[in-house]
């Protein structure tokens, strides 16, 4: 499929909103493949398709969680936020895609995780980066995607664990691998 049909698919599944900020994801991705030297096509199809699922209802979500096989752990099951990067990862099987690293970009984008791929870095920075985000700290993420994969992951993780702990909301495993794993690697390098 091209990036138009995806485009398409997307466009029937979400609202104005959601679409708009898929597509600048999209872009955003493609950009940063093509300062980190990575499949352009790619990022711009995870980009794309990396909220699928999000105005599905919940019961949908988890159904398709389900069919995939999947069973949530205890932070997942008690956070609906993260429900639809794991539906999303398991729908898009229905359309044709079976690369791994675009399954687990999508997968992974809310949450980050230890040993993610270059795509899936691109795609968990282009999330925070898209062109209509505008929260504090914003222009400061976008400036270090552009320094360097490694800094804008640290800072984004800084980001959101503070969030979430601010919050008093549950912090799932994979996001702690994956800040942990950033700052080992920075005190090697």
């Amino acid at each position: 499929m091209s990036g138009a049909d995806y485009k398409a698919i997307i466009r029937s599944m979400m609202g104005d909103y959601r679409y708009t900020h898929s597509v600048n994801v999209a872009a955003e991705a493609d950009e940063l493949a093509r300062l980190y030297g990575e499949d352009e096509h790619k990022a711009y199809v995870a980009g794309i398709l990396h909220d699928i699922t999000k105005e599905i209802p919940k019961e949908e979500q988890l159904q398709i969680i389900r069919e995939g096989g999947i069973i949530l752990d205890g932070v997942q099951q008690n956070a609906p936020k993260l429900w639809h990067s794991i539906s999303g990862s398991v729908y898009v099987l229905r359309l044709g895609i079976e690369d791994e690293d675009i399954i687990n970009a999508i997968r992974y984008h809310t949450t980050g995780r230890a040993g993610m791929s270059r795509l899936e870095k691109i795609i968990f920075i282009a999330d925070f980066t898209a062109a209509e985000r505008s929260y504090p700290g914003v222009e400061t993420m976008r400036e270090k995607s552009r320094q360097s994969l490694e800094k804008a992951m640290l800072y984004a993780m800084q980001f959101t664990l503070s969030d979430l702990s601010r919050r008093e909301l549950a912090i799932h495993p994979d996001e702690v691998h994956c800040y942990n794993e950033i700052v080992l690697n920075k005190t090697k390098g």
